[in-house]
């Protein structure tokens, strides 16, 4: 991991005595009711937001003369943002600070320059107000925009960086109060989730207007954000990135006897497509009997999933193995024969960038079957580094599949060239650094 450090220069001189520093920022504004008589009694109200911003321990050195870049991310970290954390600790030539609104995960995701500007405790009446009353997004009240301004001076940021469109929305006071460049970098659902709204969509058009750059995770992010109104000369590709190093490929050996082992992994959630890789599979099943199917994560379409697989009689033949960590995701792979990722647009317009998952799986020499969603096609060349079906198509997924697995040198020429497409395009350290040089052009600009 890279030691990151706060840039503060007052607090050089101290780290030259010690190496951590801990600093806490409160503010407290109680309401309260002023009255007094002055040719007659009048009423003053204060808005009453009580505000701790608590800092987790930085490593600090006086010999690092690195750019502090903010990377703002509201819960640092959840499981399914893992690329964050890798995108973050892989910076070189710049020092990442991460300001969140609550830590999670801090073994599994360890990183000592974290600071915390958590939410008020008046922060559910603020959104009502905002999003049921005058049905729009909510922003951050004055108070959060002095603590988190404070966060930035005290640190020496010099610029910021907010994970996901929707977060930028609510932070767009401090972008526009805070003098340095600010950038947002968009992921899949913060590209179409509530943009039906005009409210919502218009207060993320003036978000686009206010930022200095836009990331996006595929050129169909691209097209997506343009659409929102954004100005395409802002608006440059961060491919995610995946440790290659940790994903070397190996060649599989086909089954002879018809146990072929298939697997899908991800959270248990709508656009994953799920129901879609259960049906394939049980028709799969049909002509390999002896076939397995392992879904490796978690998430709030767990019991929907098994009552499917018991209602398609296949539920000894599936597994739902809940979370599982990196180790164990890449026992996984490597056991495997073949890989599903049939993506689909939800209801609420949740769709895809490039899944991380189908990546890593790509990496390992995993042949991937997909579909034409999203950011996917950009990954997958139909029948040349993967095969790609129509999206909610159970039927053309099972076609498809039957199909490979009955031609094993097909199989092993899409998972070679699959696996050469994600270290040529998706590499992490490529990646991270290319994102290092992205911050020091945009301070150099001085946007």
């Amino acid at each position: 991991m890279v030691p990151d450090q706060c840039a503060d220069r007052a607090a050089y001189a101290r780290a030259s005595r010690s190496a951590r520093t801990v600093f806490d920022l409160s503010l407290d504004h109680k309401e309260r009711r002023l009255s007094s008589r002055r040719g007659g009694l009048r009423d003053a109200r204060f808005e009453h937001w009580a505000l701790s911003a608590k800092h987790c321990t930085l490593q600090v050195s006086s010999a690092d003369s690195r750019p502090v870049i903010a990377s703002y991310c509201a819960t640092f970290l959840k499981p399914e943002m893992f690329h964050i954390y890798r995108q973050i600790t892989a910076l070189r030539r710049c020092a990442p600070v991460v300001i969140a609104q609550k830590r999670e995960q801090t073994e599994r995701f360890p990183f000592d320059a974290v600071q915390l500007v958590p939410k008020p405790a008046t922060h559910f009446l603020r959104r009502f107000w905002f999003r049921q009353v005058r049905g729009m997004p909510w922003q951050i009240s004055d108070a959060e925009l002095r603590a988190l301004v404070a966060v930035l001076r005290k640190t020496d940021a010099r610029l910021l960086h907010i994970y996901f469109g929707q977060i930028a929305v609510h932070l767009l006071p401090l972008i526009r109060a805070w003098k340095k460049p600010s950038i947002v970098s968009f992921h899949g659902a913060d590209v179409t989730v509530d943009m039906n709204k005009p409210a919502y969509r218009g207060a993320t058009r003036e978000m686009l207007e206010s930022v200095n750059l836009v990331l996006v995770r595929s050129e169909s992010l691209r097209r997506a954000v343009i659409d929102l109104g954004c100005d395409p000369k802002k608006i440059e590709l961060q491919r995610t990135g995946i440790p290659s190093e940790e994903f070397p490929l190996r060649a599989r050996s086909f089954p002879q006897d018809g146990e072929w082992r298939l697997v899908q992994a991800g959270r248990l959630i709508e656009k994953k497509g799920l129901p879609v890789t259960l049906r394939a599979f049980a028709v799969f099943l049909d002509r390999y009997p002896n076939a397995t199917l392992t879904i490796a994560g978690e998430g709030p379409l767990l019991d929907e999933l098994q009552k499917l697989a018991r209602k398609l009689n296949i539920e000894r033949r599936v597994s739902f193995t809940g979370f599982v960590s990196q180790e164990q995701l890449r026992e996984i792979y490597y056991r495997s024969h073949i890989f599903l990722h049939p993506s689909q647009i939800g209801h609420d317009g949740n769709q895809e960038g490039i899944p991380n998952s189908m990546l890593e799986a790509m990496a390992s020499g995993l042949p991937a079957f997909a579909t034409e969603h999203g950011g996917i096609p950009e990954a997958i060349e139909n029948g040349v580094s993967g095969v790609l079906a129509p999206e909610r198509d159970d039927s053309a997924l099972a076609h498809a599949l039957l199909k490979a697995v009955g031609d094993p040198v097909f199989l092993s020429q899409i998972a070679r060239s699959g696996a050469e497409i994600v270290r040529k395009n998706f590499d992490l350290q490529t990646q991270a650094q290319r994102l290092d040089e992205i911050y020091l052009r945009i301070i150099s600009r001085g946007d």
